[in-house]
């Protein structure tokens, strides 16, 4: 296969909650990769949080500004993350296709199967600038994604590329809104 993002993608369930796609970055090249998480009631006590090829610090953080920023209620929430084909992602940019994922899981509400998202999440909600962004869109372009959600800040100072829409966000809240396509949540 020419393009290793095709093989991280190839066996994605297109209607399933708690998957987001990100656009991460391998040294210098864009990578395709899906996250995925499964958010279930707590049966005994504490919650457990359980991340593979993902940091679980990056992941307790999301989840607690999940909490906080957009009403999710994680506290009572087994969570179990990972980037599917054994792939580890460790960069700031995955933060909200983390949160795309655990909100989709935690809601039972599917993305759109075309969707990707890239995008460092801050403790405050809002979703801060990534590097490289011009060849992050590029690539989901290329790979036929009819939509990419990136930081607002991120959005001038490069030419965008056509078949692809480019959704600024400010602040996980809108971006949950967005993808989730929930008016009120």
């Amino acid at each position: 296969m020419a393009n290793p993002s095709e093989i991280f993608l190839e066996e994605r369930l297109k209607d399933a909650t708690g998957s987001a796609i990100v656009v991460s970055m391998e040294g210098t090249r864009p990578i395709l990769v899906e996250v995925q998480a499964l958010v279930t009631p707590t049966v005994f006590g504490n919650a457990k949080r359980t991340a593979s090829g993902l940091d679980h610090n990056r992941v307790s953080l999301i989840m607690a500004v999940l909490e906080k920023r957009a009403s999710l209620m994680l506290q009572n929430q087994d969570a179990y993350l990972k980037a599917a084909g054994g792939v580890k992602l460790d960069e700031p940019a995955i933060d909200l296709a983390i949160a795309v994922s655990v909100a989709s899981s935690y809601r039972d509400q599917q993305t759109r199967p075309s969707d990707c998202f890239v995008g460092e999440v801050g403790l405050t909600g809002e979703i801060r600038r990534v590097n490289r962004i011009e060849s992050r869109v590029s690539e989901a372009a290329k790979l036929g994604f009819k939509r990419i959600f990136i930081p607002k800040n991120n959005l001038q100072g490069w030419d965008i590329p056509t078949g692809i829409e480019v959704i600024g966000v400010a602040t996980l809240k809108e971006a949950l809104q967005l993808a989730l396509q929930q008016p009120n949540y």
